[in-house]
């Protein structure tokens, strides 16, 4: 059993013991904790009622989670608007839509079917930033509770927002549906049984793609580990070259993630995902000033260089999506995300959605008239691997982190999360991360070939050894 709080909401397995893993105690404080902070946030007149919106993927436990959140919410005299089984990006987008207060995301994205979370969301359907996310932490663990009265309680009202959605991503500039409806594409679509099959499908029709659906009934079941890594997805890869489908896309359970793959039954590569988008988004403005995109330090130099190439900006931001956003306001960014297939477009919406991904790498295809395997050989090429030291001290991360500066001070270091080491000579770099919640240091190291990436990773490694050592 396994409960994890953060600043970025309340996860954990359910079933068990309170403050051990998420049950429904948990939910309910947490929920609680979520009002108070809310309405400190957003004081309004005397009458005047707060409006959430709660949106779930299609997880075996979201129904019980849902029946809390909305009961705790109604308690508390906060006005409810039930998306239902919606997408993280649909319930982000229906804050807006209804002019909400703020959202309650109910889904634990990629992790298996034991998990579920609440994710919390602000009056603009963005993730709350990290003093907001303390500040419901701490109340939370005030016990300190006072409900509504009768007379204060809220209401519930049950809306579907998918179509709207989807009507938003069409109306886009940049979505040309009608070269998509030209290009006649063949997509094999899975969505390990989650929300991903009701939008996906939807979207595919509108744009009139052929939809061929794998793990599509949104009932929770996953048919294979839920997140869209390359060793999970054999069946969709198998399916793509059976079926002749120019495309294999998979979505994670809240469909904010979108992983691709290639005509010949290849992965596209997750990286690749922002990296092809970003380079048709750029690619509209060729020419203008001030271009500029972001993404997280682990994220691929293939963005930079991309942006690059037609004389924009790359910034780098700490991990975690709201550090993405907040970075890409900073900068006005035209496009950012994360690299494991989170675009983030905001002439939609600041947060990652595979709906508005889908619809601009199609367009993109449409208009590249290539194949994807094809496409993807046109981006500068890296490799990425993903490693760790696990540390039985936790006092020595910060060590090794502070040991690693010292002895990479010639090189480009960036410490706003962790450290990267940036060797520009070969266009290489790694990231030592620690976790948030383990005693571990994440070590990711990117270069022009998955062994040279390896052998970095090693040399980090070993040296992180001697400094435990002392």
């Amino acid at each position: 059993m396994t409960l994890i709080k953060s600043i970025s909401g309340i996860r954990g397995t359910i079933g068990g013991t309170p403050g051990e893993a998420l049950t429904p105690v948990d939910i309910v404080k947490f929920t609680y904790a979520y009002c108070v902070k809310l309405k400190e946030r957003r004081p309004k007149p005397e009458g005047e009622r707060y409006r959430v919106v709660v949106g779930k993927d299609a997880r075996i436990s979201g129904e019980m989670v849902e029946q809390l959140v909305c009961g705790t919410l109604i308690a508390c005299g906060v006005d409810v608007i039930k998306a239902g089984l919606a997408s993280t990006p649909t319930t982000e987008m229906a804050v807006i839509f209804e002019k909400a207060d703020g959202g309650i995301i109910l889904t634990a994205s990629h992790n298996p079917k034991q998990w579920n979370a609440l994710k919390l969301l602000n009056e603009k359907g963005e993730f709350l930033n990290a003093e907001e996310g303390a500040a419901i932490l701490e109340c939370a663990e005030s016990d300190d509770f006072d409900f509504a009265d009768v007379d204060s309680i809220g209401t519930i009202v049950e809306k579907d927002f998918t179509e709207a959605h989807i009507d938003a991503v069409l109306a886009l500039d940049a979505v040309d549906a009608e070269a998509v409806r030209k290009a006649g594409f063949k997509v094999a679509l899975d969505a390990v049984n989650s929300v991903g099959g009701i939008i996906m499908p939807e979207l595919f029709k509108r744009l009139g793609v052929e939809c061929i659906k794998v793990n599509c009934e949104p009932t929770g079941r996953f048919a294979h580990n839920p997140e869209p890594l390359p060793a999970n997805l054999t069946e969709l890869c198998d399916t793509v070259v059976k079926e002749h489908a120019d495309l294999g896309v998979s979505v994670d359970p809240d469909v904010d993630r979108l992983a691709l793959i290639c005509e010949n039954g290849k992965p596209f590569g997750e990286e690749y995902t922002l990296v092809s988008v970003a380079d048709y988004i750029l690619s509209r403005e060729k020419g203008a000033k001030g271009l500029a995109t972001s993404s997280n330090l682990s994220s691929s130099r293939a963005l930079r260089d991309v942006t690059e190439s037609y004389g924009g900006k790359y910034y780098a931001a700490a991990v975690g999506e709201v550090n993405v956003t907040t970075k890409m306001k900073e900068c006005g960014a035209l496009i950012g995300g994360e690299g494991n297939g989170g675009v983030i477009y905001p002439a939609l919406h600041y947060g990652r959605d595979a709906i508005v991904g889908a619809a601009l790498f199609l367009t993109n295809l449409a208009y590249r008239k290539m194949k994807v395997s094809e496409l993807q050989k046109t981006y500068p090429q890296y490799h990425i691997t993903k490693n760790r030291i696990e540390l039985s001290d936790k006092s020595l991360i910060d060590k090794i982190l502070s040991e690693m500066k010292k002895i990479y001070a010639a090189e480009d270091i960036n410490d706003i999360d962790g450290v990267k080491i940036s060797f520009e000579a070969k266009k290489e770099w790694v990231h030592l991360r620690k976790s948030n919640t383990e005693p571990i240091i994440r070590i990711y190291a990117e270069s022009a070939t998955m062994e040279s990436a390896e052998k970095l990773a090693s040399e980090i490694k070993d040296i992180a050894e001697k400094i435990i050592r002392g």
